[in-house]
């Protein structure tokens, strides 16, 4: 397959897992059983294809999926996952058309930082923080020019959740704190310098909090995403390596932690991408 993953950890049972779970209609289901495609895990899997290197099998229907996923009822976390997964798969012009759907519902000139909120990447329901980042990727991903004005109206809202020198809601956590400075890093700010990731670093994985126990991969993923775009390296390089490779189930797929945990397709990523990032440190 020529990537250097497949020295650290059975590559093919990855993509086996991947595939497997490839439904007719272009989208994916963790749960292979399940008929019930959907935005998150296709998107996840068009992120492992384009980390990889590889075509997505059936690539026009699963742009077909991603475009007509795009519905107002969809949480604007998921219509931003759609959009950025359009233009990844070549569709730019299709994925752009779902920018008036993030309009309806982000608004940061009246002070509506996605209206409704819904569904969550992470916490159950989205902090308007987190629906800030996958807003901001989305317009990334399709060249979206934001206006000064907006640009600072975001900024003080990110501001808005700035704990010491990370970001949450109570406490600082390494995820709400990777997604404040990747948002004030793509509106062109200054990155804010933090040592929270340093203090969440485990001897193999990170945390949420500083000095908890144990480390699980979402930190682990968003604090090397982190450091990275500091420009700055973790201690434990190699434990980190052991860590992520202890993670991976016999079906290919990645858990959660060392304990327990189903594979699922955003943690088979944030596997390949945290151990794509540790072998470039």
């Amino acid at each position: 397959m020529g990537s250097k993953l497949e020295n650290y950890i059975n590559l093919r049972a990855v993509l086996r897992y991947v595939e497997e779970r490839r439904h007719e209609d272009g989208g994916y289901c963790f749960v292979s059983l399940l008929n019930e495609t959907n935005i998150n895990d296709t998107y996840y899997a068009v992120k492992i294809y384009d980390l990889l290197g590889m075509e997505v099998p059936e690539r026009e229907k699963t742009i077909e999926f991603l475009y007509t996923s795009l519905k107002p009822q969809q949480a604007v976390v998921a219509i931003s996952m759609a959009i950025e997964g359009l233009a990844i798969l070549g569709a730019k012009d299709l994925a752009e058309e779902g920018l008036s759907l993030v309009f309806e519902k982000y608004r940061p000139l009246e002070g509506k930082f996605a209206v409704g909120l819904g569904g969550s990447e992470e916490f159950g329901t989205a902090t308007p923080l987190e629906a800030t980042y996958w807003v901001l990727r989305a317009f990334k991903a399709v060249d979206h020019k934001i206006s000064p004005e907006e640009k600072e109206k975001i900024r003080e809202f990110i501001e808005s959740f700035r704990k010491g020198d990370g970001y949450g809601v109570k406490q600082a956590i390494t995820t709400m704190t990777y997604q404040a400075i990747f948002a004030l890093n793509s509106l062109d700010y200054k990155t804010p310098k933090t040592s929270h990731f340093h203090r969440c670093e485990a001897y193999g994985g990170f945390t949420e909090v500083p000095y908890s126990l144990p480390p699980y991969l979402e930190p682990t993923f968003y604090a090397l995403r982190g450091l990275k775009l500091l420009g700055e390296k973790p201690r434990y390089v190699k434990e980190h390596i052991n860590f992520i490779r202890a993670l991976q189930n016999p079906n290919g797929g990645f858990r959660r932690s060392l304990e327990m945990g189903i594979s699922n397709f955003q943690n088979t990523y944030r596997g390949l991408r945290a151990l794509d990032d540790l072998l470039s440190f």
